[in-house]
């Protein structure tokens, strides 16, 4: 029974080190974090979940090793070496943003290994919500003198990333906490999976996921800068699912609502 977090190294089929992390104890939960390109910044919610929970670095993020080849198919084959790493038959997946893309992409190739899909924060299942989202980005940002001139890596992330947070008077401690431990953004592999991504057929995806049988959370605050309507379309198409909206919460909602999203969580899990 593993309590305290142990830190372990993964290998992946083409041998590409990942590093995780694994604690508590329960239903297994595999923590995919958001980007492409960033890192995991899940501690907080680990140590809420009545779960054995799993958190890694993908491949050339954070404290894995930092080498291609970038993809979502690759990003799914790794995913899967962490869950065949620790044994797990089954688990459930838990994905923010991009990672709730990651979490879903594995749901669709692996149904029979998950047990529960937790959408975090995602952009549904098309590609007509950018647009909207720069709006309220702006928006929200306006008056963040020098945010875009800064050549300082971290700064810049922890002034874009304020943005997603609700009350303006928290939002930048928030943001600070994302930024800590800090690691070099790996920007080919964000460009490369979004181009991907972006490429996606909006109508296949529909149709695989009406054919989904994994019970499925999909949770996100009602003031993420990304259209809600956007992740309703997912919410539609699958055919065993919970919807949750957090009241007066942004795009991270384990950080503003911490006990409200844990508990959500927690019930889904069972």
């Amino acid at each position: 029974m593993i309590r305290e977090p142990v830190t372990d190294d993964v290998r992946a089929d083409d041998g590409c080190r990942l590093w995780v992390s694994a604690s508590g104890a329960g239903v297994p939960v595999i923590l995919c974090h958001g980007g492409p390109g960033l890192w995991d910044m899940f501690g907080d919610l680990a140590d809420s979940l009545a779960a054995r929970t799993v958190r890694w670095d993908q491949r050339g993020c954070g404290r894995s090793e930092r080498r291609g080849p970038y993809s979502v198919e690759r990003s799914v084959r790794d995913l899967d070496a962490v869950r065949a790493h620790f044994g797990f038959d089954r688990v459930a997946v838990l994905g923010h943003s991009w990672g709730a893309t990651l979490a879903l992409r594995y749901a669709l190739a692996h149904p029979e290994r998950v047990r529960g899909l937790v959408y975090v924060a995602g952009t549904g299942l098309g590609h007509d919500w950018r647009a909207e989202f720069k709006r309220n980005a702006e928006a929200r940002l306006t008056g963040q003198v020098g945010r875009d001139r800064t050549d300082d890596d971290r700064e810049r992330a922890v002034a874009q990333w304020s943005a997603d947070f609700t009350d303006p008077a928290t939002a930048r401690s928030y943001a600070e906490r994302m930024a800590d431990p800090w690691f070099p953004i790996n920007y080919e592999c964000n460009a490369t999976i979004s181009a991907e991504a972006r490429q996606d057929e909006e109508t296949a995806l529909v149709a695989a996921c009406r054919a989904l049988p994994v019970p499925t959370l999909v949770i996100d605050g009602a003031d993420d800068l990304r259209p809600r309507w956007a992740v309703d379309s997912l919410a539609r198409a699958l055919p065993v699912v919970t919807r949750v909206v957090l009241p007066g919460v942004g795009h991270v909602p384990w950080f503003e609502a911490p006990d409200e999203f844990a508990a959500a969580v927690s019930d889904f899990l069972g």
